[in-house]
């Protein structure tokens, strides 16, 4: 513990591969349920994440670590600037995967040393489920947002796992601590919980916004307000984040040049400018044109008129998906019948059926 903490982890627990008995039809049913959305992968590995052992069958024990990255402000601040744009916390500071990778890797390597086991480390990017996973060790329980709460940090808490085929004393799990509380899910700005413990990610802004390729559907839009990069309404009005504390690990800490951003200037991001202000962060694999689809969704949600100007110089863009959020951001900022006149005078040479499709 000493030594992780030392790297910058907060918590750390151990648990066994065979703590999940019942992981498998729960993860049945919600990919039954469609509510994985394009995210294909999550069916492809669908058996791997059921299971750690159909990962790496000669896992013996599983560490489950957590980082703190609490924020040093309310992030529904940031939600009610509508001329600015909101990005999720995590995604403020460097790219948590490659921080936290190396130091799990220079944990790992202590650990292997020291007992001859193997390991192998995993930080969101394998299938791994790190939340179940955490729970079972006793790190915290995953909430009716189904985001991991622990009783001493909150709900802000980066995950990484160590498997090893060490023989591990194992921690107690956590339980629910939830109760009655229904703040996450009322909050919640697209109503992405069809239950407690139930994520519809169809419908989730941080799925819209992050994951989701193609053109959103027009119901949602407006729910998604100026969240242009991920959401963190549901995380932020969690009770148990009364013991939380503003994360420690510098590199994960929030660069100012990326808060409070005008939606005007990210708008005119080309592709060049959107990977230099990006470098580094998780939004950069997002790519430039999906970034800019959300902030043309965000100018339309402004109610500002002045941004208007910043909508119609997107409407030359090359992406389709960009033009089209231009038109929609257009038709709700514009009068009616300047808005009229410019479909009449530039609708007829749309050559996409999406786009010709906002134009009406």
């Amino acid at each position: 513990m000493e030594r992780a903490r030392a790297l910058g982890f907060d918590a750390v627990r151990v648990t066994a591969p065979a703590a999940l008995p019942d992981l498998a039809p729960r993860l049945a049913a919600w990919l039954e349920a469609g509510h994985q959305g394009t995210m294909a992968w999550m069916d492809e590995t669908a058996e791997r994440r059921a299971d750690p052992r159909a990962l790496w069958p000669e896992v013996r024990s599983i560490v489950m670590l957590g980082m703190n990255y609490g924020p040093d402000e309310d992030p529904l601040e940031a939600v009610r600037r509508r001329s600015r744009a909101a990005i999720s916390v995590y995604a403020q500071g460097r790219d948590y995967h490659d921080v936290i990778k190396g130091k799990l890797k220079e944990l790992a390597g202590a650990l292997a040393s020291k007992g001859g086991a193997d390991v192998k480390v995993f930080v969101d990017t394998a299938p791994v489920m790190e939340k179940p996973l955490a729970e079972a060790a006793g790190l915290g329980w995953q909430g009716k947002h189904t985001v991991l709460v622990s009783r001493a940090l909150g709900n802000w808490l980066f995950l990484g796992a160590i498997f090893t085929t060490a023989d591990l004393p194992v921690d107690e799990p956590e339980r629910d601590h939830c109760g009655s509380c229904r703040r996450c899910l009322d909050v919640c700005p697209t109503n992405a919980f069809p239950a407690p413990y139930v994520l519809d990610s169809r419908r989730c802004v941080s799925y819209l916004t992050i994951e989701h390729k193609g053109h959103i559907d027009p119901a949602l839009r407006e729910g998604i307000g100026n969240r242009v990069y991920g959401c963190d309404d549901c995380l932020a009005v969690c009770p148990w984040n009364k013991f939380a504390q503003a994360g420690r690990e510098a590199k994960l800490r929030s660069r100012p040049d990326l808060a409070d951003r005008p939606l005007a200037e990210l708008a005119a991001l080309d592709d060049a400018a959107f990977r230099a202000l990006f470098s580094g962060t998780p939004i950069k694999r997002t790519g430039r044109d999906r970034f800019v689809r959300n902030v043309l969704i965000a100018i339309g949600n402004s109610g500002d008129p002045g941004l208007a100007r910043a909508a119609r110089e997107r409407l030359d863009d090359a992406s389709p998906l960009v033009r089209a959020m231009a038109v929609w951001a257009l038709r709700r900022l514009l009068p009616e019948g300047e808005f009229a006149a410019l479909r009449e005078a530039r609708a007829a040479g749309e050559g996409d059926p999406e786009v010709a499709r906002e134009w009406g």
